[in-house]
């Protein structure tokens, strides 16, 4: 369930009204009446919610969902329990965007209020600058300076003694105490998602939230994007520098360092003491074990074991890599040719 302090729920709506929102055909009409309250992963779906299904190595998720709809392929109907009604569309994925739309709402600031929202709670010692925007059910802690042109969006909660520089903006996201964020810096932004509709790409909801532990530092122009639908988050005590990107579903362990240009793709799990070097890249749904070390400009495409140090394109073990740059140094000298 998206939460309530930063998504409005639209529904309930009828799977009849779904699958037009979607351009998707009901297999049962008589399921037509069915209300669906919001929209879920397959996996974390109940009665109420809708989910999609596109991804045939899925199969067993589809099998066991605890959905009360879902959009699909033809040709994967049958994967469905007999409790699930099928919506039947060539694009599941982009269907399910329309029906999410139609069931949750992002909150937005109130444009007729003024700057710092009257339901704002803000506790005694907190610092606002000139020009600091706060929304609706916005939690600010005591001892927090916010500085001039910081956004707040609506229900965010900033915890104690923390720090929030010029120009910052910070959405659909919970920071614990002593948390800083430099300038320029955007928390909690949608993360990218597309797929494809029968009228070209289309936007995928993000309806998850950023949540940011004690102590973490996070640099200038640095993005956080919240959750796809599950969190983003970051430890305790993990330092961010400059211009970093972290994507949506990333969770990053306790004590991590992530020097600048570093970006992590999507749903990428980072372990505790984790340091990463300037401009390492890591693609998405891997695993960065505890105690590793990606170095600057790694590409990673693998998961990475605890303790281990990366480096290189595509990244690899040190020493590995250290071997074959020297040996492809001597080949290009010519020492390593006969004759």
């Amino acid at each position: 369930m998206p939460d309530p302090r930063f998504f409005d729920s639209l529904g309930p709506a009828s799977l009849y009204e779904l699958a037009r929102a979607g351009a998707a055909e009901l297999a049962d009409a008589a399921l037509g009446e069915r209300a669906i309250a919001r929209a879920a992963p397959l996996d974390a779906a109940d009665p109420e919610a809708i989910a999609f299904f596109s991804d045939a190595k899925r199969k067993n998720s589809a099998a066991m969902t605890g959905a009360g709809a879902c959009f699909v392929r033809p040709e994967h109907r049958d994967l469905l329990p007999s409790t699930c009604a099928a919506l039947i569309t060539k694009h599941p994925q982009a269907a399910w965007a329309a029906a999410a739309a139609r069931l949750h709402a992002p909150r937005r600031h109130d444009p007729s209020a003024q700057a710092i929202h009257p339901d704002a709670e803000l506790e005694t010692g907190v610092l606002l600058a000139p020009n600091v925007t706060i929304g609706q059910g916005a939690r600010i802690g005591r001892g927090t300076r916010i500085a001039p042109g910081a956004v707040i969006g609506p229900g965010v909660l900033v915890g104690r003694d923390g720090v929030i520089g010029p120009n910052a903006v910070i959405g659909f996201a919970l920071l614990g105490d002593r948390v800083s964020i430099s300038a320029g810096a955007v928390i909690g932004e949608a993360g990218f998602g597309a797929a494809l509709g029968p009228r070209g790409m289309v936007d995928l909801p993000q309806l998850g939230r950023v949540v940011i532990q004690d102590n973490v530092t996070i640099g200038a122009n640095s993005c956080v994007d919240r959750g796809a639908f599950a969190d983003t988050t970051i430890g305790e005590n993990t330092k961010i520098d400059n211009l970093v990107h972290v994507a949506h579903n990333v969770r990053i362990g306790r004590n991590c360092v992530l020097a600048a240009y570093t970006g992590l793709s999507g749903s990428t799990v980072v372990g505790d003491g984790v340091a990463f070097g300037g401009k390492a890249g890591v693609a998405d749904h891997l695993n960065i074990g505890s105690g590793a070390s990606i170095g600057a400009a790694a590409s990673v495409f693998k998961d990475v074991p605890d303790g281990e140090t990366w480096t290189g394109f595509p990244a690899r073990p040190l020493k590995r890599w250290l071997r074959e740059t020297a040996w492809l140094s001597r080949m290009a000298g010519g020492r390593g040719t006969r004759g």
